[in-house]
C-alpha cells in the first residue's frame, strides 16, 4: 500500500497542484484564470466563479496541512485573498456567484452551494495553518447561511436567493439542473464544510488553539447541532429508502419526481456522511449511519462497470444512461471504496478502489500537460469541449482523492 500512496503523491504534486501553480495562476489580475479549454488553451477573460476559487483555496489549503510545502500555503494564501477582496459581499454577507477576470461582480446572486464551499476552503486554511482569518470568514459565511438560507419550518436549505437574500425565480446552479428549491447537491456541500468547521473547533488542530473559552463552545454546540441536523436531512428527506440512491431535486415541502439516480453522488455521499458521523463521534450516530454507508456504496455500484470505470447517471422514467466517465465520479469512487476497505474490512471494495484508479491513470489523466480530462466518452474518446479548468473543473475532487489516500489507513 505504501507503493500506492506514493503514486497518489506524485500525482498530486506533479500532475496536479504544479499545474495550477503554472498554468493557472494569474499574474495579472490576481487569482487564478477563470477557464482552461479542453485543448490546454487559458482564456484569461473568462469569468471567475466563487466555486472555482473557494475550491482552489481548499486543494492548496489542504495540500499545505498534509505535506508542509510553504509554496501550497502560499498558493492558499493568494485564493483566500482574492475571495476576501472580490467574492465577499461586505454589505449583505455571503459570496458573489460569480466576477468578471477584473474582479468586479458578474453575478450577485447568493448561491447556498459557493457559500458552502467558501466555508469548506476557508476552514481548511484555518485548520492548516491557524489562520484566524480565514476562520473568521468561513464563521460568518455558516452564520450568513443559517440566517438567511435555513428553512426552519420544512427543515432544509434554500437553494439560491438575490444578493440581498430575497426570493429568486432561477434557483438552479447550471443549466443541466431542474429549477428545486432543495437539492441533494447543495445539502452534500453544506453538511461537507459545516463537519470541517466542526473538526476545526474540536481536538487541537491550529485554528482551535485560538480561541478560547465561551467563544469555542458556544461556536462549537452551534455548528454541532446544525451538522446533526443535516444527517437527520439526508436520512429522513433526501435518502430514496426504496433504492438506497439520493434523490436529487425537491420543492419546499421535500416532494420531488425522485427519477434520476446520480451514481457518483451516492459514492461520494456514502463516505462523507460517514465522515460526519465520525468527526461527531458518538456511538449512537454511527450506529445509525453506518449501516447506511454500505447501503448507499452498493447503490452507487449500479453504475460500476467492468473496466473499473463508473458511470455518471441513470434517468429512471426513460431508462436512459449518461455513460460519460466523468473525472470527478471516478474520483469519488476510488475515496467511497477504499472508506469501505478502510471501515469496514471489504476486501471487494479495495480492489474497486484500485481498479478505479488504473482506470484514471490509463484514460483520464493528461500526462502531456498536466491535470485531467473532464471525462472519457461512452465510444472510448476524450472529451475534449469541456474545460481542463473552470466553472466546474477544479483541483477539489482529484487532489482530496490524493489527499485521502495518503492520509487513511489501508
Amino acid at each position: 500500500m505504501e507503493e500506492l500512496k506514493k503514486q497518489f503523491r506524485n500525482c498530486l504534486e506533479n500532475n496536479i497542484l504544479k499545474y495550477w501553480l503554472t498554468k493557472v495562476t494569474d499574474n495579472e489580475n490576481g487569482g487564478y484564470y477563470g477557464r482552461v479549454d479542453g485543448h490546454d488553451v487559458v482564456h484569461p477573460d473568462a469569468e471567475k466563479g466563487a466555486i472555482l476559487n473557494a475550491r482552489i483555496l481548499w486543494a492548496f489549503a489542504a495540500a499545505y496541512r498534509v505535506l508542509k510545502k510553504p509554496e501550497y500555503l502560499k498558493a492558499a494564501v493568494r485564493a483566500r485573498d482574492y475571495i476576501f477582496k472580490h467574492f465577499i459581499d461586505k454589505d449583505y454577507g455571503g459570496v458573489y456567484w460569480s466576477v468578471d477576470s477584473k474582479g468586479n461582480p458578474l453575478d450577485d446572486k447568493k448561491q447556498t452551494y459557493a457559500i458552502g464551499f467558501t466555508i469548506y476552503g476557508m476552514s481548511e486554511l484555518a485548520r492548516a495553518s491557524g489562520d484566524r482569518f480565514a476562520l473568521d470568514c468561513a464563521i460568518n459565511l455558516f452564520h450568513d447561511i443559517e440566517r438567511h438560507a435555513y428553512d426552519g419550518v420544512n427543515n432544509g436549505y434554500i437553494e439560491a436567493l438575490t444578493r440581498d437574500w430575497q426570493p429568486i425565480a432561477d434557483m438552479r446552479l447550471s443549466d443541466k439542473d431542474e429549477n428545486g428549491s432543495r437539492t441533494m447537491n447543495t445539502h452534500l456541500h453544506i453538511i461537507e464544510p459545516y463537519t470541517n468547521l466542526l473538526r476545526v473547533l474540536q481536538g487541537d488542530h491550529p485554528a482551535n488553539l485560538i480561541l478560547t473559552g465561551e467563544e469555542k463552545v458556544d461556536l462549537r454546540d452551534e455548528v454541532e447541532r446544525a451538522t446533526r441536523n443535516l444527517l437527520v436531512i439526508f436520512t429522513d428527506k433526501i435518502l430514496n429508502k426504496e433504492t438506497y440512491h439520493l434523490d436529487l431535486f425537491f420543492d419546499d415541502k421535500w416532494q420531488g419526481k425522485r427519477n434520476i439516480q446520480s451514481f457518483g453522488h451516492d459514492i461520494e455521499a456514502s463516505w462523507l456522511l460517514h465522515e460526519t458521523a465520525l468527526v461527531l463521534g458518538d456511538k449512537a450516530t454511527l450506529d445509525r449511519i453506518e449501516p447506511l454507508v454500505r447501503l448507499i456504496a452498493a447503490a452507487a455500484d449500479e453504475g460500476l462497470q467492468d473496466d473499473g470505470s463508473t458511470i455518471y447517471e441513470k434517468w429512471l422514467d426513460t431508462g436512459k444512461e449518461d455513460r460519460q466517465r466523468q473525472w470527478w465520479v471516478m474520483c469519488e469512487s476510488v475515496i467511497g471504496h477504499a472508506n469501505l476497505y478502510e471501515h469496514f474490512g471489504s476486501a471487494k471494495a479495495l480492489g474497486k478502489c484500485i481498479r478505479a484508479w488504473e482506470y484514471i491513470q490509463k484514460y483520464l489523466i493528461d500526462e502531456e500537460h498536466g491535470e485531467w480530462h473532464w471525462a472519457r466518452l461512452d465510444d472510448g474518446t476524450i472529451d475534449l469541449d469541456d474545460d481542463k479548468a473552470g466553472f466546474w473543473k477544479c483541483p477539489y475532487h482529484n487532489s482530496r482523492m490524493c489527499l485521502e489516500i495518503m492520509e487513511r489507513k489501508i
